[in-house]
């Protein structure tokens, strides 16, 4: 995300999210929320007011380490400063992304729900509908939270791996005396391991939620807050309708099963991905207890 001009409802966002980072889960003050920001997840406007389904509350501490490395205003990212850190960096890197992948999973299991949820209602300015708008109401609301989950997680792990790439040749001097060398090139080689690893899982999480974001677009809804499409935009929120001709059949309609297959294989490979990480942050612990 870069530097831009944008308008919210802080306030609004910070009631539904109960006042509540969304990253720690560290509670703010409800009268006086100083200590509580928004930050936003996924597409967003560049200009003009963000709607509250592209933003989710984070406390004044973990705001800098999800600021976008793309913002202007940002500062390069510290890495890990010794062995016990870079330790505790790769283990919270690995919860952070196996959370994340519960999320993505969670987040595809409920957007190839829709069309059965949904049906042929019709879709409202405000995201909800004519036909049994309470149950709808419901389901836009879970839709809006559980992609929050994800592209937040996602957030999240792309900070940490920032973190891991700052790491240099001079990193952990202190700790490992005349071995520096030796030390510094088995353990880099280990951490390039796990961060490749890392950024492929990154990649496929990014997969399953932009295939995921695909099936409310057929049912002409918008893939961020759920409201109504009017000529390929969002009346609500002012995203554009994420592409879908890729999985359309020659009638225009969307090939529903293909792309939950699509979604199934993704997360299938997620899954294999989170066993290769797992070893070579097991290799890399054996390393750092080692040195």
């Amino acid at each position: 995300m870069t530097s831009r001009d944008w308008q919210a409802d802080r306030r609004a966002v910070f009631d539904r999210d109960d006042h509540t980072c969304r990253h720690c889960g560290a509670v703010g003050d409800a009268a006086d929320p100083t200590d509580l920001r928004t930050h936003p997840v996924g597409a967003v406007p560049l200009e003009g007011t963000v709607h509250e389904s592209t933003l989710v509350t984070v406390c004044t501490d973990c705001l800098p380490s999800l600021s976008s490395s793309a913002s202007a205003d940002r500062s390069p990212p510290d890495p890990p400063a010794s062995r016990d850190a870079l330790f505790e960096h790769v283990r919270e890197t690995t919860r952070t992304q196996g959370g994340a992948i519960s999320d993505a999973a969670s987040f595809a299991s409920i957007a190839t729900s829709l069309p059965t949820t949904i049906g042929d209602a019709e879709p409202s300015a405000d995201g909800d509908t004519d036909a049994e708008p309470s149950a709808d109401s419901d389901t836009a609301a879970e839709y809006r939270r559980i992609r929050q989950d994800v592209l937040l997680a996602v957030d999240v792990a792309d900070a940490h791996l920032e973190r891991l790439a700052a790491i240099d040749d001079s990193a952990f001097d202190a700790d490992v005396g005349s071995s520096v060398e030796a030390f510094d090139a088995d353990v880099g080689s280990s951490v390039e391991a796990f961060s490749a690893s890392a950024t492929d899982l990154q990649s496929t999480l990014r997969t399953v939620v932009d295939r995921a974001e695909t099936v409310p677009v057929g049912l002409e809804r918008c893939h961020g807050c759920f409201g109504a499409l009017e000529d390929g935009r969002c009346s609500t929120c002012r995203l554009e309708a994420r592409e879908t001709t890729d999985w359309e059949r020659e009638s225009g309609d969307l090939a529903l099963e293909r792309l939950f297959s699509a979604i199934n294989d993704e997360l299938q490979a997620a899954s294999t991905t989170t066993e290769d990480l797992t070893d070579r942050a097991t290799a890399l612990a054996a390393q750092l207890s080692d040195a």
